[in-house]
């Protein structure tokens, strides 16, 4: 894997697949190489006007590319339902869990969750669990799910999973990336018929970390955290790097995590270690009951 590129990613013709943030950093150019490889890629968005855009560019750099936009905001799962429902009779080959927001003031999404939890976690929980049978349907699917190094500093706190009786942006985020973490390597279990993986991306220049301080009109943060974007981050396409080897690769291991070698910061995607916590059947048991009851998602005939 030492000079993994997207130069090798196989042909995907004749697979399908769906990334969710696609508009823009990782997502947009996960899909993008998806689809110059070949693959029908679903852009799944929750803005139309960024999502139209990202669109439009992707047709300008992959002109033979089959790509399709539709409305996706993983904050309202009402949302998610319609959205599987249109996207879920065909196979489908490869789901990249991809969009999410970080560290953000307390917010609260349409269905009454802390944002961070519900976007980055319950969100995507629900859409691949109602995606199931479109993943079963395929011979050799897969589910990526994007966590982040900050899963290394995580706890899932149960007796406030929400954040109601105290948020702090920073331990809300690092919740949330254990908890895609969690989910992928017990999906895996319970499913493996189809290959659960995570990816995360490194210390990449996405609009991702400005979000935050944007939101709070903190704009000397902003102005910072571009800076060391520009300074130390790795591009945006190199970050989805970890993300394609994960979803194309052929001697990827379900449950396993791939990331930057190079001190999970930069570089190649290789397999990397994850916290001990993660692998923790009873972790993931109880995430995934309490992610079934908050979204009154179940994963019909899911080997426990």
């Amino acid at each position: 894997m030492g000079g993994w590129t997207a130069g090798d990613i196989p042909d995907l013709r004749g697979r399908r697949a769906i990334v969710t943030g696609a508009n823009s950093g990782i997502g947009y150019h996960t899909a993008l190489q998806l689809a110059r490889h070949g693959a029908a890629v679903v852009l799944a968005c929750r803005s139309a006007e960024r999502g139209r855009a990202a669109l439009e560019r992707m047709k300008a750099a992959a002109p033979q590319g089959d790509l399709v936009l539709d409305s996706l905001d993983l904050a309202d799962l009402a949302s998610v339902r319609e959205f599987a429902a249109r996207h879920g009779e065909a196979p489908l080959d490869i789901l990249v869990n991809n969009a999410g927001v970080m560290a953000i003031p307390r917010r609260s999404t349409a269905d009454g969750f802390e944002m961070q939890f519900g976007t980055n976690h319950l969100g995507h929980f629900a859409l691949t669990g109602l995606l199931l049978p479109a993943l079963r349907a395929a011979p050799s699917a897969r589910v990526v799910t994007v966590t982040s190094a900050f899963a290394w500093t995580g706890r899932i706190d149960f007796g406030d999973l929400q954040g109601e009786r105290r948020y702090r942006k920073w331990t809300a985020y690092s919740q949330a990336k254990l908890a895609n973490l969690v989910f992928a390597k017990e999906l895996d279990r319970r499913v493996p018929e189809v290959t659960s993986v995570a990816a995360h991306p490194g210390y990449a220049a996405t609009n991702l970390q400005q979000t935050g301080p944007r939101m709070q009109g903190n704009t000397l943060m902003e102005k910072a955290t571009g800076l060391g974007n520009a300074v130390m981050a790795q591009p945006a396409a190199a970050g989805a790097l970890p993300s394609l080897y994960a979803a194309t690769a052929p001697d990827v291991r379900g449950g396993a995590c791939y990331g930057p070698r190079l001190f999970q910061y930069r570089g190649a995607p290789a397999k990397v270690p994850t916290p001990r916590q993660a692998d923790r059947p009873g972790l993931g048991e109880r995430l995934w009951e309490v992610s079934e009851t908050l979204t009154g998602v179940t994963y019909a005939q899911a080997k426990a």
